[in-house]
């Protein structure tokens, strides 16, 4: 087992983000409530969060390549050396998973870095203070909701089981009397996530940098944690507030939308890129694994039955033309997805066509039309429009083609408690990722997820 030592939840607790030079902000290490004295010591704060957003860790490769690989449904395939990801596809990985404990531990990084922010926001100018304080709860609202998703069972599956550790203040150092951490409930989770985005919302406003949160972010997000609980009605509304902004069109074309150096207008918030934060062929970023060699690793191939299923009724659809042949960097050939195809460019975390297919699920489920907006997303990328009106599995179905490897389809599959991999149960009785047993080695009051 190809393991990652990493330091301890509380000591990665009491580590600010070093942030990368698109966003011009100084490393700072170690940094205590005592050491934040100024507004722009704040602000850091805040942009050294969206940098942990960048990084490997988290959105820049792990939340995407981990859950892409584990909800697998035979469209990927994992030819790479790193034990740790080919266990994930395999459904077999453990507690020491090294992969799996960079993604709680980066998690945590980044939400120490806004709650001690949070707790010094009275440094910030009154003018811009919600501005600060909006983008700061938008992150951590974020994070609570991949980590509880990650590793806590579907809110539709049983919302009073053990989700993930709230923690709400800053933590420096480590003191063993304060930091057995429990797990809070799923619910108690959901509950935090929704006080954040939804004091975001109400602070912050409609324009931002390309990088930052703004208001149609939160919205996006709150569609998606919305649908995870089975709101339709709010999901629906969520998705149609971004949709009727006016802000944000559909790409004229389905390759449009990515490999972009800056925000596309579908865009609604995304990553942004650098060399910094997405190394390539070494062993982190998301081209490391999806792109062939030599740009990338070209570790995770795309099944050829899957894109055949694709083009069997729609040989136009841009989705399934949307690969190429490429090669492992150990020399194995195979189809590769080229939406993270290019070095240091965007990754879209919420996009237009998303809001249109969360719209048309919510109508549907509420007994309405849902032709339209599945055929606006259809008809973009060359798929022929369905004619009649479309079935609740057609919309979940397109949600699943046009949102593929983006890290998404694991969050669907959770909530409705699909059947992957011809299992004859739903992914909630045996698709959770492990909590880390260095945590629970520590003494934290944190119980292990029963399949480990």
């Amino acid at each position: 087992m190809r393991f990652i030592k990493i330091t301890s939840l509380t000591l990665l607790l009491a580590v600010a983000i070093s942030c990368n030079k698109k966003l011009d902000v100084k490393p700072q290490n170690e940094l205590t409530p005592a050491q934040i004295t100024t507004a722009d010591d704040v602000k850091a704060l805040v942009f050294g969060a969206y940098s942990n957003l960048q990084n490997g860790n988290t959105f820049g490769e792990k939340f995407n390549t981990l859950t892409e690989l584990l909800f697998s449904d035979g469209e990927l395939n994992f030819v790479g050396t790193f034990e740790s990801y080919g266990d994930v596809i395999d459904k077999s990985q453990t507690a020491n998973s090294g992969a799996v404990y960079s993604m709680w531990g980066g998690s945590y990084q980044a939400i120490n870095g806004v709650n001690l922010a949070i707790s010094k926001i009275d440094l910030i100018d009154e003018e811009e203070r919600d501005q600060v304080l909006g983008e700061a709860e938008f992150i951590r609202a974020l994070l609570y909701y991949e980590l509880v998703n990650l590793f806590g069972k579907a809110y539709t599956d049983d919302p009073s089981s053990p989700g993930v550790p709230i923690i709400l203040e800053p933590v420096a150092g480590y003191d063993p009397t304060r930091d057995k951490l429990p797990r809070a409930t799923v619910q108690q989770v959901y509950d935090q996530v929704l006080s954040d985005a939804n004091d975001a919302l109400a602070k912050l406003g409609e324009e931002s940098d390309d990088f930052r949160a703004n208001k149609w972010a939160v919205l996006a997000l709150l569609s998606r944690v919305y649908l995870s609980m089975e709101e339709y009605q709010q999901a629906g509304e969520a998705a149609n507030e971004v949709i009727e902004s006016g802000f944000f069109e559909l790409t004229g074309s389905f390759d449009k939308e990515f490999n972009n150096a800056s925000n596309s207008p579908e865009d609604i918030f995304a990553i942004q890129q650098t060399s910094q934060s997405n190394s390539g062929v070494t062993d982190d970023g998301i081209t490391a694994f999806y792109s062939g060699d030599p740009v990338g690793r070209g570790e995770i191939q795309v099944s050829e039955d899957y894109i055949a299923g694709i083009l069997a009724d729609n040989p136009d659809d841009q989705r399934g033309l949307f690969f190429y042949e490429g090669s492992s960097l150990s020399g194995f050939t195979g189809q590769l997805t080229s939406k993270w195809r290019d070095l240091y460019k965007v990754i879209p975390i919420f996009r237009l066509a998303e809001m249109y297919l969360t719209r048309a699920e919510a109508n549907k489920r509420a007994g309405n039309s849902a032709l339209d907006d599945v055929n606006l997303v259809r008809e973009r990328s060359g798929a022929n429009p369905f004619t009649t009106e479309v079935s609740l599995d057609d919309i979940i179905n397109e949600r699943h083609l046009e949102l593929a490897f983006e890290g998404e389809w694991f969050l669907t599959a959770k909530r409705l408690n699909l059947a992957l991999d011809g299992a004859a149960v739903g992914v909630n009785d045996f698709l959770l990722f492990p909590i880390p047993q260095r945590e629970i080695d520590l003494g934290n009051a944190l119980p292990q997820n029963p399949e480990y």
